[in-house]
């Protein structure tokens, strides 16, 4: 087996852990939901603990960098880190209070379409016919499964998604604006410093606007919170940057697909949330859609 084609295995093997461990992120956050916490004590605990872990990375290969970032730079990357995994992230756990995991997963999978079209809107990147059909094909499904679930959970279900959905696309002009620096900086390097903004802004907002006296986590409270942070944050946040680098955002991407259909079943499996035949043609219709999207960069 020459180099090449080992590094692109592993890169394989990289983009299918990761996308399984991101995953379960709802799953978790579902699961601490049902401890009593609330969508900040759960996103600050979350931060909390892999704060740390993305703080000695960062240190560790900031003192390995012969090239020092300027303090513009570090104003942009700070802004990107506030957009990408702060607001994006309260965006999205809000969210969670109000919808199922399913919802949730595939609301949030549409980013990419968000940003060939913001890109189409704002870069000048050209919004191709194909583009306009992965868009119209995958939120007609996203709408199949909105319906459905609209009709069981009530009016709640319309706020969840309207929050989840400007997480991504929060989480769209971070990819866009960021897409730069990612390249200058690298991407292990990028992530660890982005995230260690974003924990520090999440900390100050539970801070600012909670009383630690009222936080009460329980045992098993501790272990999803604990399984959230580190199997579903950090880890894979590594392996998608690693996968990125060796096999390509596109590969990446097309075998990101996966992960509505693992939390799907999860959630039915684990969460008992309900599953008929219009949320089965829903989701295909997503996945197809954005599928297609990530082919038609392949090619």
């Amino acid at each position: 087996m020459t180099t090449a084609h080992h590094g692109h295995t592993i890169g394989f093997i990289l983009a299918i852990v990761g996308t399984a461990l991101f995953s379960v992120k709802s799953i978790f956050i579902k699961l601490a939901y049902a401890e009593g916490l609330n969508s900040d004590a759960v996103l600050m605990m979350r931060m909390a603990i892999a704060f740390p872990i993305y703080l000695f990375i960062l240190l560790w290969l900031q003192n390995n960098r012969s090239q020092q970032v300027s303090p513009p730079k570090w104003l942009l990357i700070t802004f990107l880190g506030f957009i990408g995994y702060y607001l994006s992230s309260w965006l999205d756990f809000k969210g969670l209070e109000y919808i199922s995991a399913q919802l949730e997963r595939l609301t949030l999978f549409t980013y990419p379409l968000m940003v060939a079209l913001l890109g189409a809107l704002f870069f000048d990147n050209p919004l191709t016919r194909k583009v306009i059909i992965a868009l119209i094909i995958s939120y007609a499904g996203l709408w199949l499964v909105f319906y459905q679930e609209l009709n069981l959970s009530g009016d709640n279900v319309v706020l969840g998604t309207l929050l989840v959905a400007l997480a991504a696309l929060s989480f769209s002009f971070y990819v866009l604006i960021g897409k730069q620096q990612i390249q200058k900086h690298g991407s292990v390097w990028f992530t660890a410093a982005a995230m260690t903004i974003s924990s520090l802004f999440m900390l100050v907002h539970f801070i600012a606007l909670n009383d630690f006296a009222d936080l009460h986590i329980t045992a098993r409270a501790w272990l999803w919170l604990a399984l959230l942070a580190i199997v579903s944050t950090v880890i894979p946040s590594f392996m998608i940057s690693e996968a990125i680098h060796k096999i390509g955002p596109a590969q990446t991407g097309i075998i990101g697909t996966l992960g509505p259909i693992i939390t799907l079943g999860l959630a039915v499996w684990i969460l008992n949330e309900p599953f008929g035949l219009w949320h089965g043609i829903g989701v295909l219709m997503v996945i197809f859609g954005v599928g297609l999207l990530g082919y038609r960069k392949n090619n």
